[in-house]
């Protein structure tokens, strides 16, 4: 999801059904949205993609990554000396990470790598993330085993 939203979309009830559908099945077609949620098969597609240029949601393929050929998932915590906005998007600019958030705690933010291997990552550490502007240090938490991932988590 874009971290900034261009602008606001209004969440009636019939868009967060269509959302609820989507996490449930991301490759439902719209015509069977459309009869749970009481709309036309073109209305529901407007709605959708007025709710992705909104920026309220994506409609993706989760993929595993050591499928893909990544050997190596990490979060990386890193502390900022500054403004957290320019090094978040420094961050969110480098294509291993797939996703940033600023924190409160003991990490200004946190970014999730992905990468093909430990060497990878180290570069990855070493050369790009560790040489933006305003990065004070990091810690590296890399994953043993991923036990749960969901998107399912309904609306409110």
């Amino acid at each position: 999801m874009a971290a900034k939203r261009e602008r606001s979309v209004t969440l009636d009830d019939v868009s967060k059904a269509i959302i609820e559908q989507l996490q449930q099945d991301g490759r439902r077609s719209y015509a069977a949205i459309g009869k749970v949620v009481g709309l036309s098969e073109a209305a529901v597609r407007q709605r959708v993609q007025r709710l992705i240029e909104g920026g309220v949601m994506q409609v993706v393929a989760v993929t595993d990554p050591l499928e893909l050929g990544f050997a190596r998932q990490a979060m990386v915590g890193i502390r900022v000396a500054g403004p957290l906005d320019r090094v978040a998007d420094a961050l969110a600019g480098l294509e291993e990470v797939d996703y940033v958030v600023i924190t409160a705690g003991s990490y200004d933010l946190l970014a999730e790598v992905v990468c093909e291997s430990d060497q990878h990552l180290l570069d990855l550490i070493s050369a790009k993330i560790r040489t933006i502007e305003g990065v004070v240090s990091t810690e590296t938490f890399m994953y043993l085993e991923l036990r749960k991932q969901t998107y399912s988590w309904g609306v409110r």
